[in-house]
């Protein structure tokens, strides 16, 4: 089996998983308030980045939605969003926790070769979801489907700094995640060829070089309080390759 039908079947099982222990139709917590308190700066400026963007008139198409954790933000601008995943079963969990959602559509299809007109959307989205395809098919397809003036805004991890880089690789061995997604992890190269590519105007910034090392500490003290120091961190130190996440939004130049 190939790495991306096991990675279809990991998430499919998840979603299985979670639809037979769903309470009800809310289900957990999506967005940002999922995230625990330290990892969290990145997500709020995704979210944050895209509110400033969306509309109730733009189409948008979120990358790799999965159960819809970060759909949220997309759904609530009144937007036509249109949330795609290579596991099926993710994408009906979605339908399932959000049946309120009814300007939104799912697609099943991979992020590769995606089956949309060439600029037909606003804004393409993508949380955590770039290593889950061939870095340049999917630049190819972002490309693409974007028309003149649109947005591509992703948070994303970067595949730098060597504890980040030791964690996934434990998580490879354990069998909670392919080899293909590490070697396919973003890097600040992939980063300048969206800038690139896209040829607009863009805007990138990069979180958590200490994250690994305040997450720990937090047992010892509230876990906002060192969310806080983490951050400052990152501002203080003008953090880049060290980082744990980044956030792009480039839009497509005309």
């Amino acid at each position: 089996m190939d790495d991306k039908h096991l990675e279809r079947e990991r998430y499919d099982e998840r979603a299985r998983q979670a639809r037979r222990s769903l309470p009800g139709a809310a289900g957990p917590q999506d967005g940002t308030e999922s995230v625990p308190c330290v990892l969290r700066a990145p997500y709020e400026h995704y979210e944050n980045l895209l509110r400033q963007v969306l509309g109730p008139y733009a189409r948008v198409l979120e990358l790799g939605s999965g159960t819809g954790e970060f759909t949220g933000v997309l759904a609530r601008s009144g937007a036509q969003v249109t949330a795609s995943d290579i596991s099926a079963d993710s994408l009906d969990l979605l339908r399932i926790k959000h049946p309120d959602w009814n300007h939104v559509s799912t697609e099943v299809c991979d992020m590769e070769n995606l089956p949309f007109e060439d600029a037909s959307f606003d804004v393409v989205a993508s949380a955590g979801s770039l290593s889950y395809g061939d870095n340049q098919r999917v630049l190819h397809q972002v490309h693409r489907l974007l028309k003149p003036g649109g947005c591509f805004v992703c948070v994303d991890s970067l595949n730098h700094n060597p504890v980040y880089r030791l964690n996934r690789y434990i998580h490879y061995l354990r069998g909670a995640r392919s080899r293909s997604t590490l070697l396919r992890m973003p890097t600040c190269d992939l980063i300048l060829q969206y800038q690139k590519i896209l040829g607009g105007t863009s805007t990138v910034r990069y979180f958590g070089s200490l994250s690994w090392l305040f997450g720990s500490l937090s047992t010892w003290g509230p876990e906002a309080w060192w969310a806080k120091r983490s951050d400052e961190c990152d501002r203080l130190f003008h953090v880049r390759k060290s980082a744990f996440k980044f956030v792009l939004m480039v839009r497509k130049g005309g």
